[in-house]
């Protein structure tokens, strides 16, 4: 097991479940200390207390990422608690459903407010902290960020967003010391497909996305934190993301063929999307 990040702090938002919840145990693994956001606090417990018993320290910091205040707070706990940060993941989001002709402003606000604003402002609170210690930030976009899909307008915009986002604080932090690696996730095993638009959690949910294209939340955390310990600026995966994202900035005519042909728009409308 890699130890590269021996007596580095780590914040991850979203963490209760899925990609972050992997993400800390794996930085856990590689001798992180971990500092854990999410609005559930039950869950970000329980992922705290499977991290100490690999002996790793972890703290529940609980915090919704559409409430700037709380993420200010967040990063003053987590200095107070561990005096410093190395590593920022801005990994919290949710789906919003719908076609264009459907969406509701609030719809908007919800998915744009949560998965942008949230990511953004995760980046602003954590900077001035990163930039002491030469540290990393990670957003956690998706290969959604490179295609559209009908009935998911909402969600593929917030990804394309966060690619911009992802991109231009690289150029931003350029010279500073401080890395901003933007991750792109294929189908990653997460709860995603069982929460609903707004936020809640559903067990019994249906979720429709391909079983044989998933990737486990561990194999993916393997990925992202390799990633983000070499600074990269920009990874994507799985392989079937890769494909996708290749066909979708070199053919789009292809692409959009392919989208609207009536057997394929059928089966994308009932696929939640990616990551979580």
């Amino acid at each position: 097991m890699k130890q590269d990040f021996v007596g580095k702090v780590a914040w991850i938002t979203g963490a209760g479940s899925g990609i972050g919840r992997a993400c800390a145990i794996e930085l856990g693994r590689r001798g992180a200390v971990l500092a854990l956001s999410g609005r559930r606090l039950d869950r970000l417990e329980e992922v705290a207390q499977q991290l100490g018993e690999l002996d790793v320290e972890a703290v529940a910091v609980p915090c919704n990422v559409r409430d700037e205040s709380q993420q200010r707070q967040a990063v003053q706990q987590v200095i107070a608690t561990h005096g410093r940060l190395d590593v920022a993941i801005a990994n919290a989001g949710l789906s919003v459903p719908g076609t264009i002709e459907e969406l509701s402003g609030d719809d908007w606000r919800r998915q744009l407010e949560t998965n942008v604003v949230g990511a953004a402002l995760t980046a602003r609170h954590a900077l001035g902290e990163l930039q002491k210690t030469a540290g990393r930030l990670a957003l956690i976009g998706s290969v959604s960020g490179f295609m559209p899909a009908p009935g998911f307008g909402a969600y593929h915009a917030s990804k394309h967003a966060i690619r911009a986002l992802g991109l231009t604080l690289a150029a931003e932090l350029h010279g500073t010391g401080v890395s901003c690696t933007t991750v792109h996730p294929g189908f990653v095993e997460s709860e995603i497909g069982r929460v609903d638009s707004a936020g809640h959690y559903d067990p019994n949910r249906l979720d429709h996305r391909p079983r044989l294209l998933m990737w486990s939340a561990a194999r993916a955390a393997r990925v992202i934190v390799d990633a983000i310990g070499r600074r990269r600026r920009e990874v994507v995966f799985t392989g079937h993301g890769k494909l996708a994202a290749f066909l979708c900035m070199h053919f789009p005519a292809l692409t959009h063929a392919v989208l609207t042909f009536g057997p394929v728009r059928r089966q994308v409308a009932n696929v939640r999307p990616e990551e979580g």
